[in-house]
Parts: structure tokens; sequence; C-alpha cells
């Protein structure tokens, strides 16, 4: 069977399942549709939350990302792994304590305040939809590459597909259709690594087999990666870190307050029967997770040594790197470099008219690389590889069966879908129960409800694909935004809520709002979005990074600290919460029990 039979069959094969589960598993009440009954078991819903969690981002965009900036690309590991244990140790089990469906129905509760819930709906649809972007964009992608269509055909199939099993199923039909989307992502990412980590050393454990000796050399697959791309030029792989270690710290913390503060996640924890069952789940998770984020380094590592290997043949061979001839010719290009060509994310530009294909570091600082690769005839770098292909035509640059590259194709789809699920989910459920519901029209029916959540997340599924084929310049190509602004907008207004019986509304309310403006305003300085007659964008802020080196995707945990500061300041001239208030917040900080998930005000 020829390569695109056999990834239509696997890819129709997985689409098939996530809607007959979806079928077989349909929301017929408010609390299927937001909470799948309060009764799953932490085994499924730890299975379900791994896959909620780990996005396209982290399927596909993760091990590219470290791929390309080597150890510096572990901030992505540290940050979403720590934001998820974050996560599970001082939110879930408090949150499942309260026993409500969304967290801006939390915010409301515990800051008695209908204000408050309306802030963190806008900081949620505005974390969400921002997210969400990155997820179609990542099934524009894959179906671009491995179905033969276009990345916008892609984004309406997979709208369809989303629609399908969500509309109808709700969080009861998302919660099974991604237990089954775990199983396919999973295999699809670990079974390629055991392939090429048996290929380049011998090992049959990524993980080991990225600090193992390759096959048939004393020296480790690490080593010799750091020798080869030094020698083109580019930093050490081992040790470039991602600009300077207070950027690279702040990072990190953004990406973990930030994960800990995403409401499709948090959203998980009140689907179990009670404050143990949440607890469980989240070990379970972190299990499910940690097989994935293992791997990654060296999913990375490896990818990054056979990528150059096929273009500097010299590789192989312990050749000259730099003798005219140790580059691949573009005629005799492999297949997989000609069918990631048609997406437009390889490409290749012949700037010295030698025929060949030269990857050398057009940013090196040596001098010495720099010359070896003039005298090759070198005039600036030829080829462009964008960290998203890294995974998917990982299989494909290591010559793997039909099957496997099949398999990961299936797999980066059932990693961006199952996240749009749950993104679409949270985000609906914010729209029907705690606007509708909350603000619009308090006395709706049951029925009118569900009727509403179904409408919203249909509308919310139509802006999404809409993001996703016109993706806004301030967040096209990343996620990290996302997380920065659930960062520095709903984490510390649920830390304070949970853990501050002191802290009221008005601090609350100021905290969300300033936390959310200073970091957009960050972001959008940087990215172009101001139109002031005759300012420069980056002259608002004093140019580019100028806060200490910070990026705008780093600059969520500033935004958090700037939530903490301005709602202690406002809360210690305003009045205190209400005694009850008070002794709710100390009932929920003792969770042991909880109140069924009824969504009641």
């Amino acid at each position: 069977m020829d390569l695109q039979t056999t990834i239509y069959l696997v890819v129709g094969l997985s689409f098939a399942l996530y809607i007959g589960i979806a079928i077989w598993a349909r929301a017929g009440s408010t609390s299927e549709f937001y909470v799948a009954g309060g009764g799953v078991g932490p085994r499924v819903n730890g299975m379900a939350t791994a896959a909620d969690w780990m996005s396209a981002a982290s399927f596909i965009s993760m091990a590219g990302l470290i791929s390309n900036m080597g150890y510096g690309g572990g901030l992505f590991l540290m940050g979403w792994t720590g934001g998820y244990v974050l996560l599970a140790l001082l939110l879930a089990p408090y949150l499942r304590k309260f026993g409500k469906f969304t967290v801006p129905q939390f915010i409301g509760d515990r800051y008695y305040s209908q204000t408050a819930s309306t802030v963190a709906v806008l900081c949620l649809l505005v974390a969400s939809l921002t997210y969400i972007i990155g997820q179609m964009t990542g099934v524009g992608v894959a179906f671009s590459r491995f179905l033969g269509v276009s990345s916008d055909t892609g984004i309406y199939v997979g709208m369809a597909i989303v629609f399908t099993y969500a509309v109808f199923g709700g969080m009861k039909g998302i919660t099974y259709t991604q237990v089954a989307q775990y199983v396919v992502l999973i295999f699809a990412y670990t079974i390629p690594a055991i392939f090429i980590s048996m290929q380049l050393t011998g090992n049959p454990i990524p993980q080991l087999g990225l600090g193992s000796d390759m096959t048939g050399s004393d020296i480790s697959l690490l080593q010799k990666l750091d020798q080869v791309v030094v020698e083109l030029g580019f930093g050490q792989y081992t040790t470039t870190t991602a600009g300077s270690t207070l950027n690279m710290f702040v990072y990190t913390l953004s990406l973990m307050i930030g994960t800990a503060g995403l409401p499709h996640v948090i959203m998980r924890f009140f689907t179990v029967p009670s404050v143990h069952a949440a607890r469980l789940s989240a070990g379970w998770a972190l299990v499910f997770i940690a097989i994935l984020y293992t791997t990654a380094p060296a999913v990375a590592g490896m990818a990054k040594m056979n990528l150059i290997g096929t273009v500097n043949t010299a590789v192989a061979s312990n050749g000259d790197l730099y003798a005219a001839e140790s580059s691949l010719k573009y005629e005799e290009r492999p297949d997989w470099m000609k069918r990631w060509e048609v997406t437009g994310l390889l490409k290749f530009e012949d700037k010295n008219g030698d025929g060949r294909i030269q990857y050398y570091n057009d940013k090196s600082k040596s001098e010495e690389a720099k010359a070896k690769a003039e005298a090759a005839g070198w005039k600036g770098n030829e080829l462009s590889v964008n960290a998203d292909i890294i995974v998917l035509a990982n299989p494909e640059i290591a010559l793997l069966p039909n099957w496997v590259i099949a398999l990961v194709a299936a797999g980066g789809l059932a990693a961006a879908l199952s996240t749009a699920a749950g993104l679409l989910l949270a985000i609906s459920s914010a729209i029907s129960h705690d606007l509708v519901k909350g603000v619009f029209n308090p006395n709706i029916s049951e029925k009118g409800e569900l009727m509403a959540g179904k409408v919203a997340m249909s509308v919310s599924i139509v802006v999404a694909g809409y993001l996703g084929l016109n993706p806004p310049g301030f967040a096209a190509g990343t996620v990290a935004l996302a997380f920065g602004i659930a960062a520095s907008s709903l984490f510390p207004a649920i830390m304070m809520g949970i853990f501050s019986k002191k802290m009221n509304k008005e601090g609350a309310i100021a905290g969300m709002l300033s936390g959310l403006f200073i970091t957009l305003f960050y972001v959008f300085a940087h990215k172009g979005i101001f139109f002031i007659k005759g300012t420069e964008y980056l002259d608002l802020i004093g140019g580019a990074n100028s806060f200490f080196g910070i990026t705008p995707e780093a600059f969520g945990a500033i935004g958090a600290l700037v939530n903490f500061g301005v709602a202690f300041l406002v809360d210690r001239f305003t009045k205190e919460p209400p005694e009850h208030i008070q002794h709710l917040v100390e009932s929920v900080r003792t969770p042991r029990g909880a109140k069924a998930v009824d969504g009641r005000h």
C-alpha cells in the first residue's frame, strides 16, 4: 500500500473512532455537557487531561523548538510540566471542593461579584482564543502535508470533526474522545522515537538513547551533535540558552503559572466525583504526560542529527563538512524534502548557484566557521526549516515504514483536535453558563441552557476556524502568549481566592484588569498593533525587550506580579470580604470531601 493511501486509511479510522465515541457518549443534561456528570474515574480523567493538556504545541512544536534551540528549549519542558504540578498541588483539589462548573463561576462566587465573574470571562476568552489559534494552525499544517490538501481546507475539515463530537457530546463526549486521542498521539510519538533510537544508537529506549554511543562509534549522540552544530557555526547544542538567564527564568515561570491558570485544564478536575479522585487523576495525568515529555528531548536531538546528516552528507562519513561535495545536491534531495517543500514550511534558496544545499549558520560568531564556509563557496544559509515540521517529518527523514508516518499524521491531528475541543468547551461554558445564565437570564431552564451551550460551542468553532485561517499578527505561530495572558490575569485571582481569605472583590477585579492590560500592552507594542500617528510601536516601551531584556512571550510572569501587587494594594484601602466569604475560603482550603458538581450559585 502506498504512503498516501496508508495515511488516508489511518487518519480516517481515527476520525471514525472519535465520532463514534461522541455519538455513544452524547450529553443529555447541563451537568453532562459541562462536567461529564461529575462521575469520571481518576485513570480515565488522567488520560483525558493529558490529551487535553498536550496540545499541538506539545506534540508538533515542542520537539522542534528544542531541536532548533538546544538546551534553551528545555524551558518549555520545565515550564509546562512544572505548571501542571503547580495546578495539581495548589489548585485542582480546592477548586474541586468548591463544586462549580467553571473558573469564572468560582471567581464570581468567591469574590461575591458578578463583575468579577464577567472580568474573568473576558480574561478566559482572550487567553483561550489566542491559544486556539495555535491548535487550528497545527491542524492546517498536518492536513496540508499528509492529506494533500491546502492548509485552509485542513482547518475546515478539523472544524467539522470537532463540531461533530464537541457540540453533541459536550464534556462527556470530549472526555472519552480525548482518551482515544491520547492513545493515538502517544503511540504516534513514541513508536518513531523507538525506531530512530535503535537506528542511531542501538538502544530501544529513546530517553537513554540520547546519551548513548552512536552505532559503530565510541562517541555519544549528544557529543557528536555538539561537534557537528559547532562546526556548522551554530551554538553548542547542550549549552545554548534562550536569551539571557533572566529571560529564560521568567519565560519558564510564565509558562508554569500560565499552565496552572488555563481554564480548559482546570475544568477537567470538575469531572471527577471527589477531592480524592481529583488528586488521583492529577497523579495519573502526570504519568501519562511524562511519557511524551521525557521522550521529546530525544526526538529533538535525533531529528536534528538526521536532518543535518541528510543535508551535510559528510556527517555520516565523518568527512569534511566544508568540502564542496559535502552538501547535498538539490536535484538529489530525498522525497520527504520534496513533499514538505510543497507546504512552504521547508525552503531552499540557491544563493551561490552551485546547485547544492549549503546549511551553515548566517549568524555564526565563529570566524573560523565562516571562513571555512566561504572557502566552500557559501554566500549565506540556503535552507529554512520550520520548527513545526520536525516531529511530523521525523519518520520520513529516518525512512521509516509508511504505517509509522501515517500514525504520526493521526497523532498530530489528535493532539491539536483534543486541545481545541477542551478550549472550545471552556469558551462555550463561559458564555452559556457564566454570561447567559449568570448575567443575562438567571431563570433560564436547563434545556435552554444546554441549547445555549451548544449554540455557543458552534459559534466558537466558527470563530476559532476564522482565526486559524486569518491569524492576527500578534499571535500567529505561538501559543506562549496564551500562557502569558492566563498567567497575568486568571492565575493570581484563583490563587488569592483560595489562599487569602481577606482578598476582596475590588482587589481581585483591579488585579485581573491591570495584569491583563500590561501584558497585552507589552505584547502589542512589540507586534505593532498600536496605531498612533507619528509614533513607532516600540517607542511606547523604550525599544525591543526593553524591560530587562524580557521577551513578549515571557512577560506573563511580570504581568502576574503586577496583578498581585495591584490586588493587595487596592485590597488594603477597601472593605474586607463579608464574614461568610471568609468562612467559605477556610472550608475550601480543607478539602475533606466535596459537594456534588451541580453548578448552582
